[in-house]
């Protein structure tokens, strides 16, 4: 039997799975039926003469649609009236003061549909109402005079307790407003959306809080019955919220009542067998033979008395939002839905097919949404599947092991209306089936999660709210003092990498807080401090930082680094490991004669982007050196890299300027380090990474370092490095070799010489670069 999400008729599968004596007591064992009648939109009077025809031992009472003496006095609503009143006060009883909202954000269900015609279009919220303004308790001001200068925004208050949080995750959703706006209108219009971005971007706070704003429809119970016409194909059968439970009590009420009469009469055989056999001549041992085979005939026929009870496979009677499932890194099985093994497949201890059905987070998210991160990690096949899913709106049931007996059975479509959310990093769209990809960009929206915003006053203000909820979704930390929130909203900014913006890996920020918090608890404090921030700064270094730390300790205990007299061929490079470490890497060049032709050979595991950019420090060398280098072979050595090598072109100028001092015989000052990408003409470009970097230095104990003039906006050290290391910006390699390169009379020749040659076309390329035409950092 096809499946049937409007109910209208009677659930024939049921009846035809049931014995006749089961037809008669429908009234018991379904009252749903006149349920389903009302929510058919038919009029009241037609589905109650329906009723009364189908079911003429109904008292008078049902077409008043009275609930109480329906199935024993189970309280299930009959009319449209009682209908619309039930849902409203479920709507209520959420809790929350915000119900009103959640159907302004598109609310159309039974329960919601006066309340929708009532209201204008004005009301529908827009991305301007969610979560724009901070609020304060009673008596907290904001000061729009100090606002742009205060790191709080002007928001006058004592700690975060001050601090109202919303109650939608919608309204706590901060900085990313595009994708916030997108997931309102993909609410409202019920379209997937694909979301891409570093990790802890918002992506499944976002997801969940869809849920909260898709309108509001009539959730379903899906049943799966016993088919008697082939057990392999179970029957599936969609019901209101609610009233599969009831219909599932009936069944087993039914079953409960048939097995006692079945066991009664067959206790009466046995005893009268076994009283026909005292009584008389026969052998007592064929009597107690006699009864076994009674008892094993009403056991093995009990068995199908109870396959004519329904499994539910979807519950959704006490779910008052639309459901939220969260299908990362499920399998098939989880995802698509499965059928048990049977181990015991004949002889009458077999499990009925219908009960080994389970259902997957497709169904279980009917109406509502399927959130699946790191979507490239699904096979192929499970692409492909959960494609057709979306497409169809219905899937059906079957084992996904080909070595399982569950792998015969094949349910009717199961109802799987949701609304896909996709998420991933880059890498994501790489390894996505380019046609589940389409279906998602051509029935909603690709949105890709900013990972920085601009630090304005109300960004600064929505940070605060950020962490008093981080403190309200904890319920153990300590509340954060003014001086502490501050420090958090510095530490965000140095996070971020770029002026004048906030970073918004909320995940480790979040991480931070914690940490924070749980000093201020150990010591029974009831506010959390600015001196529990920075110690929790320090606490809750990465792995990559902690092993940086360690490796610069090593280096100063076996002198690997020298710091007072200069050296030809060896300069302090600084990179940078994972995402927030800095670490100094010192690059060596030498200069040997060539064996045949001259060559230039770098060593320390480097990848592509960095041979790249050694090939490009060639070029210039060969420009701006007067040393036939046909003849002579450029070792380049990227001293102790690792495992891991030597990635990127931040080392460029480190390495133009070892070879050019090799080659000139001219030493390299000791105390400065430096990064920066270089072009073949000489000119020093942006890089990536520079306040770790210059931290790193600081540690090192290098006095200068030499960084890209773009990246001068960029730099937001600790306050502790301020007096620990001078930070020159410079924007071609001649101002690098000026400040880095000692010996008077060499250097200032070597200088001056390049300043002749590149001159022009270094002040040609600086208004260029004023009017940002240098590319990116890498």
């Amino acid at each position: 039997m096809s499946n049937d999400t409007n109910v209208d008729d009677p659930p024939e599968d049921a009846s035809g799975a049931a014995p006749d004596e089961e037809q008669a007591q429908e009234s018991e064992r379904e009252p749903e039926r006149t349920e389903e009648r009302s929510e058919s939109h038919a009029p009241a009077s037609n589905s109650q003469s329906t009723e009364q025809e189908r079911q003429g031992d109904r008292s008078p009472t049902d077409e008043t649609g009275d609930p109480d003496d329906v199935d024993g006095g189970t309280d299930v609503t009959s009319d449209e009236g009682e209908q619309d009143s039930t849902i409203t006060v479920g709507n209520d009883g959420l809790g929350t003061s915000e119900s009103d909202e959640r159907d302004d954000a598109g609310s159309t269900g039974s329960g919601g549909a006066v309340d929708s015609t009532d209201r204008g279009d004005d009301d529908i919220e827009t991305v301007e109402d969610l979560g724009s303004t901070v609020e304060v308790d009673p008596g907290v001001e904001v000061d729009e005079e100090i606002a742009e200068d205060d790191l709080l925004g002007g928001l006058q208050i004592d700690s975060t307790e001050d601090i109202e949080v919303p109650d939608r995750l919608v309204d706590q959703v901060i900085g990313q407003d595009e994708a916030r706006d997108i997931i309102i209108k993909a609410a409202k219009q019920r379209r997937h959306v694909m979301m891409i971005g570093s990790p802890g971007t918002g992506k499944s706070m976002l997801a969940k809080a869809m849920s909260q704003l898709l309108p509001q429809e009539d959730l379903q119970d899906v049943l799966v019955y016993h088919n008697p016409d082939d057990g392999n194909e179970p029957k599936v059968r969609t019901v209101p919220a609610g009233k599969g439970e009831q219909i599932i009590d009936a069944h087993k009420e039914e079953a409960r009542k048939r097995n006692q009469m079945r066991s009664i009469l067959m206790w009466i055989i046995i005893a009268i067998i076994i009283g026909y056999t005292i009584l008389s001549p026969a052998s007592i041992l064929m009597g107690i033979i006699a009864a076994g085979v009674i008892w094993l005939i009403f056991r093995y026929t009990s068995r199908g008395t109870d396959a004519m009870v329904p499994n539910m496979i979807v519950n959704n009677g006490e779910q008052r939002q639309a459901p939220f499932e969260d299908a990362t890194g499920a399998h098939a099985g989880a995802l698509l839905g499965d059928v048990r093994h049977d181990p015991f497949q004949s002889g009458g201890m077999e499990t009925p097919s219908h009960d080994r059905v389970e259902p997957g987070s497709i169904h279980k998210s009917n109406k509502g949404v399927l959130f699946v991160d790191e979507i490239n990690t699904l096979d192929v096949r499970t692409q492909q599947k959960l494609m057709t899913a979306i497409q169809e709106g219905e899937f059906s049931i079957t084992g996904q092991s080909e070595r399982s007996s569950g792998a015969m059975v094949q349910t009717e479509p199961v109802p799987c209306d949701f609304v896909m959310i996709a998420a991933g990093n880059l890498d994501a769209m790489e390894n996505m089936h380019p046609a589940l990809r389409n279906r998602v960009k051509g029935y909603g929206y690709e949105v890709y999660m900013d990972d920085t915003i601009e630090s304005t006053p109300e960004m600064r203000r929505k940070y605060a709210r950020f962490i008093a909820q981080e403190v309200e979704r904890d319920g153990r930390l300590p509340h954060f003092t003014r001086d502490a929130v501050e420090e958090l909203l510095l530490e965000a900014k140095r996070r971020s990498g770029r002026k004048n913006h906030l970073t918004l890996h909320f995940r480790s920020l979040g991480g931070l807080v914690r940490v924070a918090g749980d000093i201020a608890r150990a010591e029974d404090r009831d506010r959390t401090t600015r001196d529990d921030v920075l110690q929790a700064k320090q606490r809750s270094r990465s792995i990559e930082q902690q092993l940086a730390d360690d490796y610069i300790e090593r280096r100063k205990d076996y002198e690997l680094q020298v710091t007072d007299d200069g050296v030809e061929g060896r300069v302090n490079g600084l990179a940078v490991m994972g995402e927030d470490s800095g670490i100094m890497l010192p690059v060596m060049a030498e200069i040997a004669p060539a064996q045949g032709g001259g060559q230039v050979i770098a060593t320390g595991k480097l990848k592509e982007m960095a041979e790249e950019s050694v090939q490009n420090v060639s070029a210039i060398i060969k420009k701006f050196s007067d040393v036939d280098l046909s003849e002579k072979d450029i070792h380049i050595q990227f001293v102790q890299a690792g495992q891991q090598g030597v990635d990127g072109d931040s080392a460029s100028i480190t390495v133009a300027t070892a070879v050019i001092s090799a080659l000139e015989d001219i030493p390299v000052n000791q105390s400065v380090a430096m990064t920066g990408s270089l072009s073949v003409r000489g000119d020093v470009l942006p890089v990536g990474g520079v306040t770790h970097k210059i931290e790193a230095a600081a540690k090192a104990g290098c006095s200068k370092v030499i960084i890209p003039k773009a990246n001068e906006q960029d730099v937001m050290i600790e306050d502790e490095y301020d007096e620990m290391v001078e930070i020159i910006p410079c924007e071609n390699i001649s101002e690098v070799l000026d400040v880095a390169l000692e010996g008077e009379p060499k250097k200032d020749s070597l200088v001056d010489r390049l300043k002749s040659i590149t001159g022009s076309a270094f002040d040609q390329q600086t208004v260029g670069s004023a009017s940002g035409s240098n590319p990116s950092p890498q």
